[in-house]
């Protein structure tokens, strides 16, 4: 189930624990809103979702409603995250340019850090694969099927509060993952709910 509601409202409806794993891409305060129309991205305009990271409430609900959790971003908020020592990170290929070499995300997990690369290139063809890059901070389909594949389980439920480009949703689609997610902005809401299906119609003629 995927909606267009605050992040706080939907977790509200569910009980202690009953997401098995909630994988989040949340505002990492840095004002990547600020991107505008270049390289395939498209241009919805200026928004303000980027000005901050969450607050003390969000995580808290998050915790309580998901027994595992992957954050990405978990760098920028360590203020309300435990110690932890299985990170991931995404490896970005990229040495010799002026953005980040990767990204990094803070787990619930006690397992050794773990990196999944891909570089910048591939992302994008990935993108384009998926029906287009629609979010200014996409990620790859595949580094969903990959954190689905390596922390969840058969048969697990997956909570996402911040859907943006719904790249989760396609991994979950892909390997068969009950999703339960939400946007609060409305055009990347529709965005993303007409990329996952017209995902899902390609999928069906093959």
């Amino acid at each position: 189930m995927i909606t267009n509601e605050c992040n706080m409202e939907l977790m509200a409806r569910y009980k202690d624990n009953h997401f098995d794993l909630a994988i989040v891409d949340p505002p990492y305060g840095i004002g990547a809103n600020k991107e505008k129309e270049h390289n395939g991205w498209k241009d919805y305009g200026y928004k303000q979702w980027d000005n901050k990271i969450p607050n003390k409430e969000y995580f808290t609900e998050l915790f309580r409603v998901s027994k595992n959790q992957i954050i990405w971003g978990g760098n920028y908020m360590t203020d309300y995250l435990k110690p932890s020592m299985g990170w991931v990170m995404w490896d970005k290929g990229q040495r010799e340019f002026s953005l980040a070499d990767g990204e990094l995300a803070w787990t619930s997990f006690q397992k050794a850090l773990r990196i999944f690369e891909m570089p910048r290139g591939a992302a994008l063809s990935d993108a384009n694969n998926n029906g287009g890059k629609i979010h200014a901070t996409q990620k790859p389909v595949k580094l969903y099927e990959w954190l689905l594949m390596k922390y969840a389980k058969k048969g697990d439920t997956i909570l996402d509060t911040h859907l943006g480009s719904g790249s989760i949703a396609i991994a979950c689609y892909n390997l068969r993952y009950e999703l339960t997610a939400c946007e609060i902005d409305k055009e990347y809401y529709n965005a993303s709910i007409k990329r996952l299906e017209q995902h899902k119609a390609q999928q069906r003629l093959f």
